[in-house]
């Protein structure tokens, strides 16, 4: 039976970690409804502009396994106040940025701090409650994540229309600084198993995740049989084998390969994949047609997201404490089928006479659908390794969460320049139909990935030893 001191242990750890969470989604939500105001006042390109998100994502994805073992060597709560430190100091050169170019750089520079913080934030969260607990925290911090998503994108709104965009960065600083403070006065030191840094390993995937997107994001400009698009894509085909195949071999691996082994972990990390591809190449282009096509103002496009966003604050919490009882296959199929729905069924009525109404039955769909399979991914992922390996675990689902939200970006803004431009409501309602068709597909796939989770009494029992 918990102490009374346990408990409340426990509720800073939760706190904090979603706290730090809730930072890194505040960031990256608030800057939606701000895309079309950086455009402007850069004379950015869409395809230009996608790189302030996928940089943060690639320096993010490629360095989350290296924050995850630099916590272990080094302690997981100082690398974790380290971490918030640098997304601060990153903010501000967000915010100083003086031309497209800088604000690219300075968003990468965010996604390592970023990479210190989420795998260590799920690490000490994993590791203070036990497996029966472990699926309702996770909810509770996807829900309070949540509120990121919900309140994000009317404040970026808010704050681009009356400040400007600049000052979206800002606010970072405070929330930042206090969560430092907190975290070294209480949270517990904890380290994992050292090991050495798998540099190769690192190496070989960030070149080949860079060779992959740049192969997407310039296909439809230069031509997709073009020798430069070609050798990237077949570039980043042969890096990843290369990584595969190293990665088998390493006595140290970034990625160890076992793991993928079990049903629960290859299942849930497909599926993640998948449908935080489709979620975050939404979260690109929906802001957008909001205002280019409806002819909102930043504000009232970030509050005409909530119908959408508002979900996950509601559903994630009820999912990850009702997980154990259903099992995490049953919600990761329906919840992918509803995304799939949703999404698919915006794509066939978009026009530039739609209106918004329309819109809020199948973004409400799509929003509960993803709210209720993202807890259920994750505890399949990290209920199906020992707790030693719960940092390399969760750093792995972050890497997947990233690397599909860059390709997912990069693979609807190419459907979207295929099929319209951003010149006028009507070609950009050409490209989003595209694009939200994309999504319900990758949607779909995910749900297909969840159909080879175990039913749960298989996970329990398969599980079960390893925290014995």
């Amino acid at each position: 039976m918990q102490t009374p001191e346990q408990r409340t242990e426990q509720r800073w750890v939760l706190g904090l970690t979603a706290l730090a969470s809730f930072m890194m989604a505040l960031d990256a939500m608030i800057m939606t409804t701000a895309f079309a105001t950086i455009r402007a006042d850069f004379g950015s390109t869409v395809e230009t502009l996608q790189w302030t998100v996928n940089a943060f994502n690639l320096s993010f994805a490629v360095l989350l396994l290296t924050g995850a073992a630099l916590g272990d060597r080094f302690g997981r709560r100082s690398m974790f106040a380290a971490g918030i430190g640098l997304f601060v100091v990153a903010s501000a050169a967000c915010a100083l940025a003086g031309n497209a170019a800088s604000l690219i750089a300075a968003r990468a520079l965010q996604g390592a701090g970023a990479a210190l913080v989420m795998p260590l934030a799920m690490a000490i969260l994993s590791g203070a409650f036990g497996r029966e607990e472990r699926a309702r925290a996770l909810g509770i911090f996807s829900g309070i994540t949540g509120c990121a998503l919900i309140i994000g994108p009317a404040i970026g709104g808010f704050i681009t229309e009356h400040l400007g965009w600049r000052w979206i960065f800002w606010i970072n600083l405070p929330i930042g600084l206090v969560a430092i403070g907190l975290v070294l006065a209480r949270l517990r030191e904890s380290f994992g198993p050292a090991a050495p840094l798998d540099v190769t390993g690192l190496t070989l995937v960030a070149l080949a995740a860079l060779a992959l997107v740049w192969g997407l994001l310039r296909g439809n400009s230069v031509g997709w049989a073009s020798a430069e698009v070609t050798g990237a894509l077949v570039a980043g085909v042969a890096l990843t084998v290369t990584f595969v195949l190293w990665e088998l071999r390493a006595t140290s691996p970034m990625v160890p390969m076992r793991l993928f082994v079990a049903r629960p972990f290859a299942s849930g990390m497909a599926a993640s994949v998948l449908f935080y591809a489709a979620m975050y190449g939404v979260l690109f282009l929906l802001p957008q047609f909001l205002q280019i096509v409806l002819g909102f103002d930043a504000f009232g496009a970030g509050l005409r997201l909530i119908p959408w966003t508002a979900t996950l604050f509601v559903t994630a919490p009820i999912a990850g404490a009702v997980v154990n009882r259903f099992g995490e296959r049953t919600l990761v199929v329906t919840g992918l089928l509803m995304q799939a729905i949703g999404l698919g069924w915006i794509g066939e009525i978009v026009s530039p006479t739609v209106s918004y109404s329309a819109l809020v039955a199948p973004l409400v769909l799509a929003g509960v659908g993803v709210s209720m399979a993202m807890p259920a991914a994750q505890n399949a992922v990290l209920s199906s390794v020992a707790v030693s390996e719960m940092g390399k675990a969760s750093g792995i689902f972050n890497i997947g969460r990233f690397l599909g939200g860059m390709f997912g970006i990069a693979s609807l803004v190419a459907s979207f320049v295929a099929n319209g431009a951003a010149d006028s409501s009507g070609h950009f309602s050409n490209g989003f139909a595209a694009a939200m068709s994309l999504a319900a597909m990758l949607s779909f796939a995910g749900a297909v990935a969840g159909l080879f989770l175990p039913m749960r009494r298989q996970v329990v029992a398969k599980a079960a030893p390893q925290d014995a």
